[in-house]
């Protein structure tokens, strides 16, 4: 029996998936995220969440498939990570303001009984209304911007912050379930 493991400590990548009615281990990856630069590419992402799920299959056991992502905001492609400080998070929250942005999460599974792995990108797209610097101070102070890419979660906005978005919902969170099927499908984890 192949046990699945998500690679990340995100609450809200672990909601998606036992929303999606998945039974899993957590084991978060250790693997650090430094970018070269900031300039986006499909590879880029999909090269962190492939060395995310590498760091947790060199640490456990056969017959388990790994799934690790990479969410990534980016506007004028340029990638927003998560932001160091509340004036770095103010910063992408005014260029972010009456933009839209892409959210894309690069998702990777490998199946260390097979020895396979899947990859797969999906890109949601998002706009705000134009956010008056008192909206940004009063969004920083309420919620807590450092631990997410871009600054912000969709899911905790309040209302008049968010004109649109065309997309996934949950990739936008972290984790298109439409993704995670298809990766379990492509490296043959049957789940009822």
């Amino acid at each position: 029996m192949v046990k699945l493991i998500l690679a990340s400590n995100s609450p809200r990548r672990k909601q998606i998936l036992q929303d999606m009615g998945l039974i899993f281990d957590i084991i978060p990856s250790n693997y650090d995220e430094k970018l070269a630069d900031n300039i986006f590419s499909y590879e880029k992402i999909e090269e962190l969440a492939t060395q995310k799920c590498l760091d947790v299959v060199r640490r456990i056991d056969k017959d388990s498939l790994v799934l690790a992502a990479d969410t990534v905001v980016v506007l004028h492609n340029k990638i927003l990570g998560k932001p160091h400080s509340k004036d770095a998070a103010f910063e992408m929250l005014k260029s972010l303001s009456g933009n839209t942005h892409s959210v894309v999460t690069a998702c990777c599974g490998i199946n260390t009984k097979t020895d396979r792995a899947a990859l797969l990108s999906t890109t949601s797209y998002v706009r705000f209304t134009s956010w008056t610097d008192e909206m940004i101070n009063y969004y920083i102070e309420n919620f807590n911007p450092l631990d997410k890419a871009g600054s912000y979660g969709i899911q905790e906005l309040p209302t008049h912050y968010l004109d649109k978005y065309e997309g996934s919902f949950e990739n936008i969170v972290g984790l298109s379930p439409e993704a995670v099927e298809a990766i379990l499908k492509q490296l043959q984890f049957y789940h009822h």
